[in-house]
């Protein structure tokens, strides 16, 4: 069995992407799992392809486990830890957003991986993004 997780992108423009993502878990949690792949974002209206994304914000609320949103790497780096039992916001776009500082190996992409999840504990996360190319 495997938890039920569900994507969904709200809005991908050439400056800005906004994603959806839930998850109830049936206890196997989830690891690494990509969550934003920046090679299925559209181009911009001059053909470019988005290479990575900065975080703009984020909204979110856990159930039972946390979730860590990490950078995609060949060592995946830390974005943040969302906690246990919380409904949250955070807005980085006073500034350019969170970059990826991803090293080695660096996709662009962001992969979530759940912490101390069971039976029936969920997430809802979104994202909004400011899309590079």
């Amino acid at each position: 069995m495997a938890d039920a997780v569900t994507s969904q992108t709200i809005q991908d423009t050439d400056r800005k992407a906004i994603m959806r993502f839930t998850n109830v878990s049936d206890g196997s949690g989830e690891a690494a799992v990509k969550k934003v792949d920046v090679s299925a974002l559209s181009a911009n209206s001059s053909g470019q392809a988005c290479t990575s994304v900065s975080i703009a914000k984020i909204w979110w609320m856990t159930v039972g486990m946390s979730v860590k949103l990490e950078f995609d790497a060949s060592t995946n780096v830390l974005l943040t830890h969302i906690p246990s039992d919380a409904t949250g916001d955070e807005y980085y776009d006073s500034f350019t957003g969170i970059p990826n500082n991803a090293g080695s190996g660096v996709t662009g992409d962001i992969d979530f991986t759940t912490v101390g999840h069971s039976s029936g504990d969920s997430y809802h996360i979104i994202l909004e993004m400011v899309k590079n190319y």
